[in-house]
């Protein structure tokens, strides 16, 4: 609001059943709502019925509370992979408009290597859907992750910045994506692996400093 940006937020059916009045305030904001699944369950442990199931459901919720449609859906975990690129037809047959979930890297839990870096249509055998793939750089013949998230606290912010300008000079859409957890540097300390906690928790007091310089550097718009 301080630098009068709209976004595309990606709730979660579960999160809006409990809190519909967060949802509108959000909506009245200007700000596009989309779906981010019902509980987040990654797709990679779902069959097709419960997937379909949980897509369906958070839709009819966010559609409720709105009154409107609900063309967005963004996967837990990013969990479009190669393995569960049946969801993209699913997601076709259930009404969405745009998927936001396939990343364009090799990671450990997530990603789809050689997929399309842009913004583009998919052809499934229920119809086209636009994907909007999180923001990724190519440097030195490596496909960085540069969308977010855990890189957008592990990088320095001026070699974040030089990244996306790259990005802009290339004319590429840059989608970027924060958890709101993610501004919370006094959350509660869980459990778990070292990696999972260097995931979680490096450099959250940096998150909302970061995240004013980009509204500053960049324009933003809803997908």
């Amino acid at each position: 609001a301080d630098n009068g940006v709209q976004a595309t937020f990606f709730v979660l059916g579960w999160v809006a059943e409990r809190y519909p009045s967060l949802v509108r305030r959000i909506a009245s904001g200007g700000h596009e709502i989309a779906s981010h699944g019902y509980g987040h369950k990654l797709i990679t442990s779902q069959t097709p019925v419960a997937f379909r199931e949980d897509i369906r459901k958070a839709k009819g919720i966010l559609e409720n509370i709105l009154s409107g449609p609900v063309l967005g859906y963004r996967a837990p975990s990013f969990s479009i992979t190669k393995d569960t690129m049946w969801a993209t037809q699913i997601l076709v047959e259930e009404g969405y408009g745009y998927d936001s979930s396939i990343f364009p890297v090799l990671h450990d839990r997530y990603g789809v290597p050689s997929a399309n870096p842009e913004v583009h249509q998919l052809l499934t055998t229920s119809g086209l859907l636009w994907e909007v793939p999180p923001s990724t750089v190519k440097y030195m013949g490596v496909r960085l992750p540069v969308a977010g998230g855990g890189y957008f606290r592990l990088y320095p912010y001026v070699v974040l910045r030089a990244f996306l300008k790259k990005l802009e000079r290339q004319g590429s859409s840059l989608v970027m994506y924060m958890h709101p957890w993610e501004f919370d540097p006094d959350q509660p300390r869980m459990e778990g692996s070292l990696l999972s906690r260097l995931r979680h928790y490096l450099n959250l007091g940096k998150t909302e400093c970061r995240m004013r310089a980009l509204l500053q550097d960049f324009s933003f718009a809803p997908i």
